[in-house]
């Protein structure tokens, strides 16, 4: 085990362990910490805590410092410029006719480089652009493109659930989500009743899968032929989550019986109807 603290750099940003070197924080508090971009000031978002070795990326970087009031000032100024490059870049992109969406500028916490985040339909060369917020802003300019549920995630938002975006919210990483997920949970396979607001599939639909998953592994399917204290027959209809089946008994025209999925046995599994899987894009 080792102790740990939480730290973030974006409100809707992930969670990374640093070392506190000894230093007892809270949450809210500012520290300074050495990252692959440089030194960077973040928010912890986790106080002093114990984790497991292996949930930990290894090297753990020690914090440098706790923020002071003059860091603190800093990280306020660079949030304004922030606002100031993003109109400045938008006028640019509209002067080089570049076909693409500017969503989030970042300046690094010593001011050394600016990060423009935009989003396009394909490829763009920008490097005219880049020459001129190079000479505009006199530091060095990266810019990155970003797919739609990154977009989703910096912009935030409210989904059809009435809740902000899962997203900007609490998850840290886009987890793989498929079509076949809402089937197998008897949700409506129409886009727009199973997309978010980024036009991709919904995060939530992975939340229960595992469990929807389980009780499938014992309930029968539409199709399979079973046996009820009835009498033989075929499940019309079925619900995992109560075990409920609506049951149409073999050579009766009666209309079909419900039971229960422990009050029956599978006699024979027929095929599945196959589900083509539309490609969901997940961009890091």
């Amino acid at each position: 085990m080792t102790e740990v603290i939480g730290v973030k750099f974006k409100s809707e940003g992930r969670v990374y362990f640093f070392d506190p070197d000894g230093n007892q924080l809270s949450v809210g508090d500012y520290v300074i910490v050495e990252t692959a971009r440089g030194t960077e000031c973040g928010t912890v978002a986790e106080s002093n805590k114990l984790v497991s070795d292996s949930k930990i990326i290894k090297p753990l970087k020690k914090m440098v410092r706790k923020a002071n009031d003059s860091d603190v000032a800093r990280l306020k100024e660079n949030k304004e410029k922030e606002k100031q490059a993003f109109a400045a870049c938008e006028k640019m992109i509209v002067s080089h006719g570049l076909d693409m969406k500017l969503v989030d500028v970042e300046y690094s916490f010593d001011g050394s480089k600016i990060l423009f985040y935009f989003t396009a339909d394909g490829r763009v060369d920008f490097r005219d652009l880049v020459k001129d917020l190079a000479s505009s802003f006199h530091t060095r300019i990266e810019l990155r493109q970003i797919g739609v549920r990154d977009e989703a995630k910096m912009l935030g938002g409210l989904g059809i659930c009435g809740q902000p975006f899962c997203c900007a919210r609490f998850l840290d990483d886009f987890q793989p989500v498929s079509i076949k997920m809402a089937k197998e949970q008897g949700l409506s396979l129409n886009p727009t009743k199973i997309s978010g607001s980024c036009g991709r599939l919904m995060c939530c639909l992975k939340y229960e899968q595992d469990a929807y998953e389980y009780l499938w592994s014992f309930t029968p399917r539409v199709g399979w032929s079973v046996k009820t204290p009835s009498g033989d027959g075929v499940v019309m209809d079925s619900n995992p989550i109560t075990g409920a089946l609506l049951v149409r008994l073999n050579d009766s025209e009666a209309a079909p019986i419900k039971v229960m999925r422990d009050e029956v046995r599978v006699i024979r599994k027929s095929k599945q109807p196959k589900v083509e899987e539309a490609p969901v894009e997940i961009e890091e």
